[in-house]
């Protein structure tokens, strides 16, 4: 048996603790939005910022590891052709047998509706979040910088869009990772050991 590495120690460990956090945040977040009570409304609060501020954290030293090891160039959206060719695949293909339009290589790990979902998550879904997280978190400084006339009601609106965007990518991202593969577990197990087991 021959190895593939696709996904380093370090893109695994980002992945899965960014995964805890994110469901810790969206557990938390809910409640603070008054959906249900588990833990009480203080205590997730709390428990909501800290999280938010582990997660920025882990978001500047993924920046930082993608910037310096040319892994960024993973989420470069590819030609519409090929997005096509996946949609079709996804829609209709995947169901009558075809084959898989895609043949990842390590510098190519991820298919074009990837790359495009990674690319929509990062750089649409993950701002809105971000800023209108923060702007609510900072919002006792809002006078002091001339942002008093800024809806605080509009800001939270906005932070609850993108995390009802985020809820939404989840079970779509395991819908795909558990019967996309050879078997349920394939994929999961990729993101778990870094590798994809080839007969060689």
């Amino acid at each position: 048996m021959s190895q593939i590495y696709y996904y380093s120690l370090f893109e695994r460990f980002w992945h899965w603790s960014q995964a805890l956090l994110i469901i810790g945040m969206l557990i938390t977040g809910f409640e603070i939005h008054g959906t249900y009570h588990l833990l009480g409304f203080e205590q997730a609060i709390d428990l909501h910022t800290i999280m938010a501020w582990i997660l920025i954290g882990l978001w500047l030293l993924a920046l930082f590891w993608h910037t310096t090891t040319g892994e960024w160039r993973q989420y470069v959206p590819s030609d519409p052709d090929s997005m096509l060719a996946m949609v079709r695949y996804y829609v209709i293909g995947i169901f009558l047998g075809a084959p898989h339009p895609f043949h990842r290589k390590r510098a190519e790990k991820h298919n074009p509706l990837q790359r495009m979902a990674y690319l929509m998550l990062t750089m649409v879904i993950a701002p809105i979040i971000w800023i209108s997280g923060l702007l609510y978190l900072f919002y006792p400084y809002w006078p002091s910088v001339g942002m008093e006339g800024l809806p605080l009601g509009l800001v939270a609106v906005v932070h609850t869009l993108g995390a009802f965007a985020i809820l939404c990518f989840i079970p779509i991202h395991l819908y795909l990772a558990l019967t996309t593969g050879e078997s349920p577990q394939e994929k999961l197990m990729e993101m778990i050991v870094g590798h994809e087991a080839k007969n060689g």
